[in-house]
């Protein structure tokens, strides 16, 4: 009788261990629409390696900006928060509009076209913009500033410049032909309405800090 109470416990778990993948996913609940689960899930797209080791950080930020959506993953998996309701690391955001009040397609190459930029880019904390509390992000890069100094945008002391401060890990000049200040910020998620920043609902963009390093700092992937 051990023998087969022994042989029964063992199918039973074999059993159960094979349902309960399949019961968990049927009961957690579907992500919003636009929202990806896995950081492999991504688009593919020429400004990231999928093998690129920032895709697995801690706090990686990804903007989509057809789908209007920012998220964060955590070790390539999107993030949730601890409390209340463990909702997911996935919001809407807006976009820039023109003067035409429509949204300009593209990435960010001068001051004034109030465009989102693409790539890759680093983050800081801004708490005295003035839709405080903001999160700054480090556009011009170093491949926007080449591109610049090819357009005669920017000079070549310009260019190194924006190069230095991108390998220490600052925040660039804001003050070039590039443009700047692009922020993560509140003010309206649900309407593109911005200058080429990216905009929450207020109570969403406290959700979004939440879920980022204290000093607000980490990498952020924005694809088109």
């Amino acid at each position: 009788m051990t023998v087969v109470r022994l042989l029964l416990t063992i199918i039973l778990t074999t059993v159960l261990a094979a349902i309960a993948p399949n019961a968990m996913a049927q009961d957690a609940p579907p992500l919003p629409e636009g929202c990806i689960a896995r950081v492999d899930g991504l688009p593919p797209s020429p400004l990231f390696d999928p093998e690129d080791p920032r895709l697995q950080g801690d706090a990686l930020v990804v903007v989509l900006e057809d789908a209007r959506r920012t998220m964060i993953f955590r070790k390539g998996l999107l993030a949730r928060a601890e409390a209340p309701d463990g909702a997911p690391g996935c919001w809407a955001v807006a976009l820039g509009v023109n003067n035409q009040g429509e949204h300009p397609r593209g990435p960010k190459l001068r001051q004034g076209d109030r465009k989102t930029p693409h790539g890759w880019y680093r983050t800081s904390d801004k708490p005295w913009s003035a839709y405080a509390p903001a999160v700054a992000i480090h556009y011009p890069s170093a491949a926007d500033a080449q591109a610049g100094l090819a357009s005669g945008l920017v000079t070549q002391a310009q260019t190194r410049a924006i190069e230095a401060a991108v390998a220490r890990d600052d925040k660039p000049s804001q003050r070039t032909r590039l443009g700047g200040e692009i922020l993560f910020h509140g003010g309206g998620g649900w309407a593109d309405w911005t200058w080429g920043c990216v905009a929450f609902d207020d109570d969403e963009n406290e959700e979004f800090r939440s879920l980022l390093p204290p000093d607000m700092r980490t990498d952020v992937l924005i694809l088109p």
